[in-house]
């Protein structure tokens, strides 16, 4: 028997909680030391190994990459759900590109299907120019809702999968879901083999991709430069 958990720290971290024995695969954004998933990311040493998306670590260049998109912008909203155990290096990383890119980043909370589209009022009421979405499980399930939200109100806003481009959403920074799911099936593999979770590291993800909506920009009125197009690594027309 063996578990695989999808969703980020929060099921990742419930797995742990009630279980130290059955051998566990999970996916999460931010360092399975600080979760208390495991003593080091090269050697586990208990039931739980995985793969580390590091979307926790992208924040910056998502807003670095949607400031090129959207020059004009004065202020970026930054969208995060409180409850997910890796907001606070969020928000950390949030501080930091504030004060280095001496740029306004309101930062709107949401943990409901309500809550954003209160975000969403609060972003038309105070002007707020370009949003980023925070890396969260919530978010992406519920991407159909923020990218009409967005479309809507045309707020440009950059987020962390593909499936939000796709979905119809300006633009996404981050890893392939499909690279994460690949060496989870590679390590339950291994598992069913023999290995011990607790001697397997956990991998880090390192292929970022770039995917912009053209049609979405066209829609918001953006001139994409020719460097930013060639620098995507995919371009939906």
């Amino acid at each position: 028997m063996y578990l695989v958990t999808v969703g980020g720290e929060p099921s990742a971290v419930a797995a742990k909680a009630a279980t130290s024995k059955i051998p566990t695969v999970s996916t999460i954004g931010t360092d399975p030391v600080q979760l208390g998933l495991a003593a080091s990311e090269n050697r586990p040493g208990g039931n739980t190994t995985g793969v580390n998306l590091q979307t926790a670590l992208a924040e910056a260049k998502r807003i670095g990459l949607l400031r090129e998109l959207v020059p004009q912008a004065a202020t970026i909203g930054v969208l995060l759900n409180p409850d997910n155990p890796q907001s606070h290096e969020q928000m950390r990383e949030i501080e930091q590109t504030s004060q280095a890119m001496k740029l306004t980043l309101p930062v709107l909370r949401a943990t409901t299907e309500g809550d954003i589209n209160t975000a969403f009022d609060t972003i038309v009421q105070q002007r707020i120019s370009a949003l980023l979405v925070g890396s969260d499980p919530f978010f992406t399930d519920r991407r159909k809702q923020i990218v009409a939200l967005a479309a809507r109100h045309a707020v440009p806003a950059i987020y962390q999968f593909r499936e939000f481009p796709q979905t119809g959403g300006l633009a996404s920074y981050g890893i392939r879901l499909a690279d994460v799911y690949h060496q989870s099936g590679v390590y339950v593999g291994r598992i069913l083999k023999g290995a011990a979770p607790g001697e397997l590291p956990f991998v880090r993800i390192d292929r970022f991709e770039l995917v912009i909506n053209l049609r979405t920009a066209k829609a918001l009125g953006l001139a994409l430069s020719n460097s930013m197009q060639l620098l995507a690594d995919e371009l939906i027309e």
